[in-house]
């Protein structure tokens, strides 16, 4: 008797067995298995994912979902201290009116002769962003800010011909994690732990450059725990004294207030839009920028998209188009120097008309108020018993660490608050968390936190 083969999936098109094979067969591959061969089997899930047989109806499937999110809290509507970067910033009506035009409603970048008003919205974000970041050159965004910052280490990499990466700033394990990943084989990353007081430590990086085979040295401004490095400037002078680009990773609404890092010799910038007029969304809502000037040697080592301002054939006329588009994957394939996909410009057409509302003013007023809302914060919480705050004296914007000497942990205290109606930080350690605010919360928020953390942490 014939064995009968197994159903297509309802979800997945390309499940169905006579398909399958084909594809398999075109690509030379005897299963799927082949294409997770550089997988260590440790990293694996040897058994199947448990999920429930698919709902085969749109209307049970609408039915379960909504059931799901049901179970859910939104920071919308739960007071909110997570950051840790992901931040609930003010999106003026305006950005959602634009993005959700349906000539704009899609994450694809375009197509040469047919899409110049996407084109064009786009090099408008570049060009906003260019003076944001005092910069020449800004990229159409990449997947997140993480990408950003590993693209723009293997851009260095290839600019310097060298492999080993230094990392010097106190990095999200996330974000570390995915940056050695993205870069690998061809670079190495390097940690070089931060002084005990977060800043970076600069005798330990002069040392880490002496053997002369360091491609970048990748710094963040401000850290992951919210904190201005004062010795970003150092850095840049270290790393081209030893033939290493200085790479700085920053939040793009911190630049009202505090120097772009091209103004303190930063070859490359990069970080991600999402604090720029973009929603949080189940921890997402992301997109990446690369920065540099006009630098032949950089711009030939970008591998996404750059859109430009160019004269037609009709005298005054002008159109947008690629630049170099040569350089991209797009262009040639897997002969490209890395492989971006299509991009998150939807996030960058958002931003754009973002930046274009708020004006440096706006972003001014953005930068002193989140200033001043962390330092509140952060005065208010160190007056709670079993309540300190690390590296209390430095400059920190919209996160802070803050550290529980009382007898409930970390996670134990986020617990308590949430119980209370409050989401906490989001947990670094046992003791350890980090608070953020931004301009969405005011000094009497940040009282109640203070009054129900008195309540909670011991």
């Amino acid at each position: 008797m014939t064995a009968t083969p197994p159903p297509a999936h309802p979800y997945i098109p390309n499940s169905a067995p006579d398909v399958k094979r084909a594809m398999l067969d075109a690509v030379g591959a005897k299963s799927v298995e082949d294409f997770y061969a550089d997988i260590p089997a440790s990293l694996r899930l040897d058994r199947p994912l448990g999920l429930p047989a698919p709902l085969r109806s749109e209307a049970a499937l609408v039915r379960h979902m909504d059931g799901l999110l049901a179970g859910g809290r939104s920071a919308r509507d739960t007071l909110s201290f997570l950051g840790a970067g992901c931040y609930a910033h003010h999106v003026p009506a305006v950005v959602d009116e634009v993005v959700n035009r349906s000539e704009f409603l899609t994450a694809y970048a375009g197509e040469p002769y047919e899409d110049h008003g996407r084109f064009q919205a786009m090099w408008e974000y570049q060009s906003l962003m260019a003076e944001l970041l005092e910069a020449e050159v800004v990229n159409v965004p990449v997947y997140d800010g993480f990408q950003a910052a590993g693209t723009a280490l293997r851009m260095a990499g290839r600019v310097t011909g060298r492999r080993r990466v230094l990392a010097v700033s106190d990095t999200s394990p996330d974000k570390l994690s995915k940056v050695v990943d993205y870069v690998r084989p061809e670079h190495e990353v390097t940690l070089v732990p931060p002084r005990a007081d977060g800043r970076a430590d600069l005798d330990a990086v002069r040392a880490a450059l002496a053997a002369g085979d360091v491609a970048a040295v990748w710094a963040e401004a401000p850290a992951y725990s919210g904190l201005v490095d004062e010795g970003l400037p150092e850095l840049a002078g270290l790393a081209h004294g030893a033939g290493a680009l200085y790479v700085v990773a920053c939040n793009p609404a911190s630049l009202g207030v505090l120097a772009p890092p091209s103004a303190y010799g930063a070859d490359i910038a990069c970080g991600d839009i999402q604090p720029l007029g973009v929603h949080m969304s189940f921890g997402g809502g992301n997109a990446g920028f690369l920065a540099t000037q006009d630098d032949e040697k950089l711009v030939a080592e970008f591998p996404t998209r750059l859109f430009g301002l160019v004269p037609t054939a009709v005298e005054g006329e002008y159109g947008f188009g690629d630049v170099a588009f040569e350089r991209t994957s797009f262009a040639v394939r897997e002969e490209g120097r890395e492989w971006v996909g299509t991009a998150a410009a939807l996030h960058g057409i958002g931003a754009g008309v973002y930046l274009a509302l708020m004006g440096p003013h706006g972003m001014r007023e953005l930068g002193d108020t989140i200033l001043a809302r962390t330092a509140y914060a952060k005065r208010r919480l160190a007056d709670v018993p079993g309540v300190e705050i690390p590296h209390a004296d430095a400059t920190h914007f919209a996160d802070f660490p803050v550290r529980f000497t009382g007898s409930r942990t970390a996670e134990e205290v986020g617990a308590a608050l949430l119980e209370r109606g409050i989401f906490g930080g989001a947990v670094r350690s046992e003791r350890e968390a980090l608070y953020c605010v931004t301009e969405l919360t005011t000094a009497a928020d940040i009282d109640l936190l203070a009054d129900t953390l008195k309540e909670t942490v011991q």
